[in-house]
């Protein structure tokens, strides 16, 4: 967030005026303003070696011997524009994994056995009613 644009989000406690130095989810407009924010800095990559969605950010590579070099392109863009990642979130040189509740991998997108489980081991209605 511009310097000049932090006293728009401003607000008063008992003790102190405070204003966010960086943009909150909770604004309306934010996720938006945010996907935005990602799809300008790395168009160059999106759809090549990178999938991204508001804050998760997908770095794929056709050719495991690429995988490397496709990281320090997306690690430079990052820096270039000051965003950080968290390092408890991130997981790197897998062939699959959790992507926006599916599975991701060199085969295709599957369902998340753990999100379908609650669905699977219900029982099937008998009534109208249970419907």
């Amino acid at each position: 967030m511009s310097s000049e644009d932090e006293e728009h989000t401003s607000f008063m406690t008992d003790q102190d005026t405070y204003c966010y130095k960086v943009m909150p989810f909770g604004l309306k407009n934010a996720r938006a303003t945010y996907q935005r924010l990602d799809n300008k800095m790395l168009e160059k990559q999106i759809g090549r070696n990178i999938e991204v969605y508001v804050d998760d950010m997908l770095i794929k590579s056709r050719v495991t011997s690429d995988h490397i070099s496709d990281l320090t392109e997306s690690f430079e863009v990052l820096h270039k524009h000051h965003m950080k990642l968290d390092s408890v979130k991130c997981v790197f040189g897998v062939a699959s994994g959790k992507f926006l509740g599916f599975i991701v991998s060199q085969w295709g997108i599957e369902e998340n056995l753990e999100k379908i489980k609650v669905l699977a081991d219900m029982a099937p209605p008998w009534s109208v009613k249970d419907v």
